[in-house]
């Protein structure tokens, strides 16, 4: 089974690294593909996906208690651990905070969930990205803008933040999928056929785009703090998420498994998006390289453990 799924994978981002390192897609057209599996592939699957469930299929209070009280807490943890030991400044910890407690989920978390339990993945996904959204990212821009003015909480930046989060495609195409369901609304049949056709997408082109994506990353700013860093999200970020789902109620064995597989994934790209907008490139990019190539191992010892 991992070979089934890992070496797929590990073939698409060879191919997008190959590409792009050899000139034969240039880093700009990389970008394209990006916003496109984003804005309009990611956005269709899960729309499709969650139209066609029923609501007790898709809520599940505790899937939100364990994931996102495990993102919390080491969200938390992290951001102590920089702020007043490494005595990093407050847009710094914000930032690499994010890093630890949050997956790849839109991209490697597409392709590897729904080769391994197909469309239902969709659920684990939707929910997921909702709580990395609405609570890590919402957190860290916050954070990260307060640092950057003085500590000055103002109200048009927090209006700002929650505008940013709400126009997020993903979280609308989550939030329309679960108002079909509440309201028990058929989408027409050649609207699921053409968001079945784009959702088809998802999995091959973000995978092909984090192997590009990889093409000028090093590790020349390894540290102590990468270190530390990296093992928050692959290591301690999955045994919490695992420990909370195994002693909460009303928990599936397939919610306990894709929850702790999506906690091991490897840091998301926007961590170095979010690291060069606020001057900490190397920092974030060598993180986000080390927990790529760590996260691959850790997530295929699951699958193979599991599947």
């Amino acid at each position: 089974m991992v070979l089934t799924v890992i070496l797929p994978i590990c073939l698409l981002l060879l191919l997008g690294f190959i590409c792009v390192k050899f000139e034969f897609i240039l880093p700009e057209h990389i970008q394209g593909l990006s916003q496109f599996v984003f804005k309009i592939a990611l956005p269709a699957f899960l729309l499709q996906a969650l139209a066609s469930k029923r609501f007790d299929e898709i809520w599940n209070p505790s899937y939100f208690i364990a994931y996102g009280g495990g993102s919390l807490i080491i969200f938390a943890l992290a951001f102590l651990l920089y702020r007043k030991y490494f005595q990093c400044r407050l847009t710094e910890s914000g930032v690499l905070a994010m890093g630890a407690s949050m997956s790849n989920t839109g991209f490697i978390g597409t392709a590897i969930l729904t080769m391994l339990i197909g469309q239902h993945a969709a659920i684990y996904l939707s929910l997921t990205l909702m709580i990395e959204n609405l609570l890590i990212v919402a957190l860290t821009l916050v954070i990260a803008e307060v640092g950057m003015q003085q500590h000055q909480v103002t109200s048009q930046l927090l209006k700002q933040t929650l505008y940013n989060v709400i126009k997020n495609p993903v979280i609308l195409s989550i939030v329309l999928g679960m108002f079909c369901v509440i309201l028990n609304i058929q989408l027409p049949f050649y609207v699921v056929q053409v968001l079945e056709m784009l959702g088809k997408t998802a999995s091959p082109i973000a995978l092909f785009v984090i192997g590009a994506s990889l093409v000028g990353m090093s590790l020349k700013s390894l540290n102590i703090q990468s270190v530390i860093l990296v093992t928050f999200k692959i290591v301690l970020m999955p045994l919490t998420i695992f420990v909370l789902f195994s002693i909460l109620p009303n928990v599936s064995q397939e919610m306990l498994y894709a929850g702790t597989l999506l906690a091991a994934l490897p840091m998301p790209i926007v961590l170095g998006i979010l690291g060069q907008n606020y001057g900490l490139s190397d920092k974030a990019l060598t993180a986000l390289m080390l927990s790529t190539i760590l996260g691959f191992i850790g997530i295929s010892s699951l699958i193979a453990l599991w599947w």
